[in-house]
């Protein structure tokens, strides 16, 4: 038997080693191109999402300072200040935070009666949600009215108030107001002002 030719037996190594170079170098460009795209992908992931948290901030900022803006001037913390109007739009909320009495809730049910008391509105409108059988929120806010003084018939309850957009709406299209007086907290009172004087709607609000 005759052995194998060392030349023969080399020049088939050369050529493995060529076909594994080939190979690999067949593989490095797709790798790097993938690379590249992925790179590329994730740089404008990054942008787009930069530039969307920019676009929010600003939105917030310009509708924190259109708020802001509309109820300038026509904000009071004292009810002597108050404008007359012939009615007062009260926003809702739940009177209770668990087991504890909300603050919020108290306080515009002081201001509403204090805004009656002062001789400043001919009546009420107490606006809020009633979506639900046992909760109530113009119901709640009527019955502490009257144990705070306001008579029965002065309170108008308006059972779909269930936004602020909501309650300013309502005051005009289905009571018939062009001019009123908001009662709520100031953030409140600022937004429902900006609603209010896009729609062509005066009013003036009193602080809770």
């Amino acid at each position: 038997m005759s052995e194998p030719n060392n030349d023969d037996q080399e020049a088939d190594e050369s050529a493995s080693s060529d076909q594994a170079a080939d190979a690999a170098g067949a593989t490095e460009p797709g790798s790097v191109l993938g690379h590249s795209a992925f790179v590329l992908w994730l740089r404008r992931a990054l942008l787009t999402g930069f530039m969307l948290f920019v676009l929010f901030v600003g939105f917030i900022w310009y509708a924190n300072f259109a708020a802001t803006s509309a109820g300038k001037g026509i904000l009071f913390d004292d009810v002597n200040d108050v404008p007359v109007q012939r009615a007062g739009l009260v926003f809702g909320c739940s009177h209770k935070l668990g087991k504890r009495d909300n603050l919020y809730f108290k306080y515009r049910i002081q201001a509403a009666a204090e805004l009656w008391h002062a001789g400043k509105v001919d009546f009420l409108i107490v606006s809020g949600d009633n979506r639900e059988k046992y909760y109530n929120e113009p119901v709640t806010m009527r019955k502490a009215l009257v144990k705070a003084g306001v008579p029965y018939d002065k309170i108008v309850c308006d059972y779909a108030g269930l936004r602020t957009l909501d309650s300013v709406l309502r005051a005009n299209k289905i009571f018939g107001l062009s001019e009123l007086t908001l009662v709520s907290q100031k953030f409140q009172n600022e937004r429902a002002a900006y609603i209010a004087k896009a729609n062509g709607i005066t009013v003036y609000g009193y602080n809770a």
